[in-house]
């Protein structure tokens, strides 16, 4: 009778729940002993209303905040079991992210700079914030394409005209172009940028208040007079300052992640394999 109930698969399936209802048991118990605990603090739910705010406009409501609440938690549980199975391991963008935050975390540490410290930064490097002189100029254009081999007597010829009379009709002189014939106050790199590199800086030599040239550029020849100019100085701090704090910062902090970083390197051992054929430190 034993026998026949024992071979019923009816009881072999009721064994094996019974098993596995006990193996889930002890995990179950196991688990309770040490449940792996997940706090939703005030400060991260205020965080997230904000965050809600910011993107809406509104704050959220109850079925909203519940959502934002059951996300976060699904989040979390994923992140520490990722973490767990060692997902965080060789990947690029986790390790990027992480040494940024590392990063951020030094920027944290930057101190404020004094008064004092600015004015030693600009005095220390007066050419990183020089403000740059500038030039306003006439200019009469001549088309060498269109004078061929008689260009530069012409030049020559227009130059003398200008000189005897420097209230001529300039519109009158020279050949036509989109050029501007008057450049108001303008940087050498600004006249650079429509006359040429080699034009501004003879430009920038040229005397004020009397005609001069010929002077090449990349489309022809130009006779021109300097009508004003300022030249170039170092700033007051009050002109600069907010330059010279953005380079007083980014300096001091790369100095202290420097330094940073060479305190942490000493509690590692760094080894470098050698590359087969690599000769260079033969």
């Amino acid at each position: 009778m034993l026998k026949k109930i024992v071979r019923e698969p009816l009881v072999h399936f009721l064994l094996l729940a019974l098993a596995i209802f006990a193996v889930y048991g002890l995990f179950e118990g196991a688990s309770a002993k040490k449940p792996d605990s997940i706090e939703v603090s005030v400060p991260k739910i205020e965080q997230m209303v904000s965050i809600f705010v910011k993107t809406w406009q509104r704050p959220p409501t109850p079925g909203e905040l519940k959502g934002l609440i059951d996300d976060y938690v699904k989040e979390e549980i994923y992140v520490r079991q990722a973490l767990d199975l060692g997902l965080d391991k060789d990947d690029t963008v986790i390790r990027r992210r992480l040494r940024q935050k590392m990063e951020f975390l030094a920027d944290a540490e930057t101190p404020v700079p004094t008064e004092a410290d600015l004015q030693a930064y600009l005095d220390g490097a007066p050419d990183a914030f020089r403000i740059d002189g500038t030039v306003a100029f006439q200019q009469v254009f001549l088309n060498g394409q269109q004078r061929g081999e008689a260009v530069a007597q012409d030049a020559a010829a227009m130059l003398a005209t200008l000189t005897g009379n420097p209230g001529a009709d300039l519109s009158a002189l020279g050949d036509a172009t989109m050029l501007p014939p008057e450049m108001p106050l303008s940087t050498q790199a600004s006249v650079a940028q429509t006359f040429g590199p080699e034009f501004a800086a003879a430009v920038a030599r040229a005397p004020a208040g009397t005609w001069t040239g010929p002077i090449a550029s990349a489309f022809g020849l130009h006779l021109v007079r300097v009508t004003d100019r300022v030249e170039g100085r170092v700033p007051a701090l009050d002109e600069v300052r907010e330059a010279v704090a953005r380079e007083w910062t980014n300096d001091r902090r790369r100095e202290l992640e420097d330094e940073r970083f060479a305190e942490l390197l000493k509690s590692y051992t760094v080894t470098i394999a050698r590359l087969p054929g690599d000769t260079a430190s033969q």
